[in-house]
């Protein structure tokens, strides 16, 4: 599922942050926690009607005395069209029109994307006159107080009626997600896999990017690389990059059943790494890693087994992960990554039968008995597989609750070495035997 972003622009002390936190629905909004951000800056995800979205708050202006207000408001407002399905300008109803805000509507109109204009801090609709930003020639302003929650509900039944609908995605398409930091070689390894410059580099700071999937077939099996317009490279480093990329990162995940995390091998693996690979795991979707530009790094013998083992000590959810370490420029072992890519998705399909899944339980039981917990009896009877993509086996047993998380764990890697799944988690879950 494609869930739409909605970011709130507007010049300062307007109200944004206000209303991002009153529409979110509390006042414990989320913070960008990526490398790099150098200001908050936030998203979360809202639901309203039974519409998903996520809701950016653009706010966290320059004091840089040496760039003119305008020109910081221009930049955020670029970054913002670029990323965003719909648009909040937010106004001032009581400091009244600003030329700002007719700068931020000129930016709007030409970027063609759709917008709402909200005038806030309407306390009291009666008594305050905003009818002055009729003359902005957007529309009627939907009046909000983003204090006191004032029309906050019609002004969300505005934005689900704008919200453009998802387009239909290919039901039976493997749908991956090329994912990982900045510029470690996304867009080149795409563009190496599709065998051609599928995806446009942007020359241009503040180029209107509209989210692309880009389709393809390998082995009479279609390939659909998510959101690719979120690899493009940047034409320049700024503060609002690490942002958008933690977001499109989210995005992207959230659409994919495989994720491709691409890692720089001259740099090694970051924190940041580990975070979007954990969101991935965790969000149950297929995870392959791929170490590029292994032409530069240096190396020692047996050096992709010590980079992978690291791996595997740093998150230990990489010892079941595919390693291919590859050359986006030179090509190397660049089509092993399509062939791996279609062994996780059989992976994660994979169903074992009830009475191969039980055998396995009870040559574990055997092994190693569920430790007992103090006058009550731990007991495990039979398991079955309940689904797949991810897998989940659920195990039954007459106290399930008592059941420890290292002997969970246990029960995991045993089930793991039977059967692999490799690149997919695997959940192991309790469920009490019916009586």
């Amino acid at each position: 599922m494609n869930i739409p972003v909605i970011a709130i622009v507007g010049r300062p002390n307007v109200g944004k942050s206000a209303l991002f936190n009153r529409i979110v629905g509390d006042h414990s909004a989320i913070v960008s926690e990526e490398a790099g951000t150098t200001r908050d800056r936030h998203f979360a995800r809202a639901e309203w009607g039974g519409r998903h979205f996520w809701l950016v708050d653009t706010g966290g202006l320059t004091d840089d005395p040496h760039i003119p207000m305008d020109l910081e408001i221009r930049r955020q407002v670029i970054e913002a069209i670029n990323e965003a399905d719909l648009l909040l300008l937010v106004v001032d109803a009581k400091a009244g029109l600003h030329p700002s805000d007719s700068r931020v509507v000129d930016l709007l109109r030409e970027s063609r994307k759709p917008w709402v204009l909200v005038a806030n801090k309407v306390d009291d609709p009666a008594s305050t006159d905003f009818y002055e930003f009729y003359s902005l020639g957007a529309g009627d302003p939907v009046p909000v107080s983003a204090t006191n929650g004032k029309n906050s509900g019609d002004l969300l039944d505005v934005i689900v009626e704008r919200i453009p609908e998802s387009a239909d995605e290919q039901a039976d398409a493997l749908r991956v997600a090329v994912i990982g930091r900045p510029n470690v070689g996304k867009s080149s390894l795409v563009n190496r896999l599709l065998g051609e410059e599928r995806l446009v580099v942007a020359e241009t700071a503040g180029t209107t990017r509209d989210a692309i999937d880009t389709p393809m077939t390998y082995h009479s099996r279609d390939v659909i690389f998510v959101d690719t317009a979120g690899l493009r490279r940047q034409s320049r480093v700024d503060d609002g990059i690490e942002f958008y990329s933690a977001l499109r990162s989210r995005r992207a995940i959230e659409r994919a059943d495989i994720c491709i995390l691409v890692i720089d091998a001259t740099e090694g693996l970051h924190n940041q790494d580990l975070k979007i690979a954990a969101l991935a795991w965790e969000t149950g979707r297929g995870l392959v890693v791929i170490v590029n530009k292994w032409d530069l790094a240096e190396k020692e013998t047996n050096s992709a087994h010590k980079f992978q083992t690291e791996a595997g000590e740093k998150a230990p959810f990489f010892k079941f992960v595919p390693f291919i370490f590859t050359s986006a420029k030179t090509g190397q072992r660049v089509t092993r990554i399509l062939d791996v890519i279609l062994e996780v998705e059989a992976e994660r399909n994979k169903r074992i039968s009830t009475s191969q899944v039980n055998t396995k339980l009870e040559e574990l039981i055997a092994r190693r008995q569920p430790p007992q917990a103090a006058g009550r009896e731990v007991k495990l009877n039979y398991a079955t597989q309940v689904e797949t993509t991810p897998p989940v086996i659920a195990v039954f047993g007459n106290n399930p609750d008592l059941v420890q998380e290292h002997y969970i764990r246990y029960l995991h890697n045993g089930f793991r070495e039977a059967w692999g799944f490799k690149g997919s988690p695997l959940r192991v879950i309790m469920r009490r035997k019916s009586a």
